[in-house]
């Protein structure tokens, strides 16, 4: 005798979904025979380097009806969603937040797929903050929308490790699985309507606002820690942590905490036995594996001939 938890009934919903994340609980919502009517996404940027996946091309493949408009408080788009009248609206990882007349049309609820343990790192790119702050863990929390971000009810968890040499890109892999977990254990309490939501206690967490480019600067004076966890942070495909020599732009493209000490040397890139270290300010360093000079790659024969280094 099986044990199936699938809904007995099929619901609607309209989707806000963008990102891997948003592809894969999409695939979770079908495979749950959730009627999906409608899905808002985002058009690619071409400023951006795309390395994840389509939600557009998911719709494509399913035969779901998609828009990608920018302006989601626009009186064209909630009157198609009124008449469109889901039972739920859900947003994994949709990059603007939904005013409250939208989230009043879905008649059992809102809820939004966020890549922290919520209360902690609310807001923008928490995975990307996790790692820069050197945590050992993390996860995925399925939450009630309300007006502020994510500040609303939690229905459903999971945790993931964060590993030493893990980068955020590596993170982002486990959070996938880890929301399509969460959401296929919680839909079918959702359309029951037995779910249980607890406190999303914000006191307990900090809100982040989003990262640039820029921000992956080194700064030399850290602690090897430090810059390990933002190298980490921001390591491809994202834009990479970086430092500037006469003029140049070097780029860690893959690197690790060396063992060995170097202490009394200035902080900085150094090439030592054909190896490029990047030294700190507590004497220790990181091994950098791979380096780019204006998005080319350079070897570290090369770096010390054209940077006497």
């Amino acid at each position: 005798m099986t044990n199936d938890s699938s809904p007995k009934k099929q619901c609607s919903a309209v989707v806000f979904a963008y990102h891997s994340m948003g592809v894969h609980c999409i695939k979770t919502l079908l495979a749950k025979q959730i009627d999906i009517v409608l899905v808002l996404t985002h058009e690619d940027s071409p400023s951006e380097t795309i390395w994840f996946e389509s939600v557009a091309n998911l719709c494509q493949e399913h035969g779901i009806r998609f828009s990608t408009t920018s302006d989601v408080k626009s009186d064209e788009l909630l009157e198609k969603i009124k008449t469109l009248a889901p039972d739920f609206i859900f947003s994994f990882y949709y990059r603007h937040m939904l005013p409250t007349t939208i989230l009043a049309t879905a008649a059992q609820g809102a809820y939004n797929l966020h890549g922290s343990l919520l209360p902690k790192y609310r807001g923008r790119v928490p995975v990307n903050w996790a790692v820069l702050h050197g945590e050992t863990e993390t996860g995925v929390t399925l939450h009630q929308m309300v007006e502020k971000p994510d500040a609303g009810k939690i229905l459903e968890q999971r945790m993931v490790p964060i590993l030493p040499d893990d980068t955020a890109f590596d993170v982002f892999n486990k959070l996938t699985v880890a929301a399509e977990q969460a959401l296929w254990h919680a839909l079918p309490q959702l359309i029951n309507g037995t779910s249980i939501a607890f406190e999303n206690n914000l006191r307990k967490g900090s809100y982040f606002g989003g990262r640039k480019p820029e921000d992956g600067r080194i700064d030399w004076a850290q602690t090897a820690q430090q810059v390990y966890n933002l190298h980490r942070a921001v390591a491809p495909p994202y834009p990479g942590a970086f430092t500037e020599l006469r003029g140049s732009k070097l780029t860690i493209v893959s690197a690790r905490l060396a063992k060995d000490s170097f202490l009394g040397m200035n902080p900085g890139l150094k090439v030592l036995n054909d190896t490029i270290f990047g030294i700190c300010g507590d004497g220790k360093a990181l091994h950098i594996k791979a380096l780019l000079c204006n998005d080319k790659p350079i070897s570290a024969e090369n770096l010390a001939l054209e940077f006497a280094l």
